[in-house]
């Protein structure tokens, strides 16, 4: 049973766990089982090209991005499970107690981050009565997002990136997944607000 499974190996997916893992050394989150399904295939990075995101060197591909994040993410939190090359196909379940299937096996977790692109049509059976035309996608290009408030679909769901309904910028989507990870942390925290910051202080 993870307390969090991440589906998508993309920005938003990775930023999440990222975030959720430097929380290692935390009281609230020293238990606490964490998983990514970092399936990247389908992801917008592979043919993507960056001149104009804060932090990140230009002329940087996406496609290195990808693997540089996998890697950032085993080096530094080792703890946090990846779970390469498998697709989500089903969610079903409850806040606590979720089974995700996947192309190749099953899983359970108490808290799913959705953190997949949108395109449409939506694969994940179980999660469609969420899906909707994407709000900040001119119509032409078919996009979707899964209705939420604040990242949250239902009660042990979250969703990230453009299929939160956030526009299609590297950076945003990066917020988006550290924005939902901090949420994850503060219900781990009995809702004490939580952000995590390393300093050349410490």
């Amino acid at each position: 049973m993870f307390d969090v499974l991440i589906i998508g190996g993309g920005v938003s997916g990775m930023s999440c766990a990222l975030v959720l893992g430097s929380a290692q050394h935390k009281a609230f989150a020293i238990d606490k089982k964490i998983g990514i399904l970092t399936h990247q295939k389908a992801s917008s990075l592979q043919e993507a090209l960056f001149n104009n995101a804060y932090g990140i060197p230009v002329g940087k591909l996406g496609s290195e991005l990808l693997t540089e994040s996998v890697a950032q993410l085993h080096n530094l939190y080792p703890h946090v499970i990846q779970l390469p090359e498998e697709k989500v196909i089903k969610v079903e379940g409850v806040v606590g107690n979720f089974t995700i299937t996947t192309n190749k096996n099953s899983y359970h977790s108490k808290i799913i981050v959705i953190g997949i692109g949108a395109g449409n049509p939506f694969a994940i059976e179980g999660l469609d009565q969420f899906v909707m035309p994407h709000q900040k996608v001119i119509a032409e290009k078919n996009r979707i997002q899964l209705k939420n408030e604040d990242h949250k679909v239902t009660e042990g769901v979250f969703v990230t990136g453009t299929l939160a309904g956030w526009r299609s910028q590297l950076t945003i989507a990066a917020g988006s997944g550290a924005a939902v990870a901090t949420d994850i942390l503060t219900l781990w925290n009995n809702g004490v607000h939580v952000q995590i910051h390393d300093s050349i202080k410490k």
